[in-house]
């Protein structure tokens, strides 16, 4: 591969990340637990931007069942989140050419 092409490349790719870090803020996902009792939404970026709780788990006997159902609707969303950053990389730096196995810092 020449130069003048790797350098292309680079700054093709240098554009196609701007453009990925804007999308994935972008990206919103909901977990939820209990049979949907507990619901919350995370942007592309992990930030919290909803959080819904059944009144009915609103129970002051029930509060540790309460913290384990938002930590699990938090860990179901988390990992949407990453499952949707690595479909947006593979989507946005496939046409690039790279390296099989060369990972992107995301």
């Amino acid at each position: 591969m020449d130069f003048l092409k790797m350098m292309k490349q680079a700054k093709e790719m240098q554009s196609q990340m701007g453009s990925l870090q804007e999308q994935i803020v972008e990206i919103e996902v909901e977990g939820s637990s209990g049979g949907g009792l507990v619901k919350l939404a995370l942007n592309g970026k992990g930030d919290l931007k909803s959080l819904n709780i059944d009144p009915s788990l609103l129970k002051e006997d029930e509060v540790e069942i309460l913290e384990d159902l938002i930590i699990a609707a938090h860990t179901e969303a988390r990992a949407k989140v990453e499952l949707a950053i690595q479909e947006k990389t593979q989507e946005l730096m496939g046409g690039l050419g790279l390296p099989d196995g060369m990972k992107l810092p995301f």
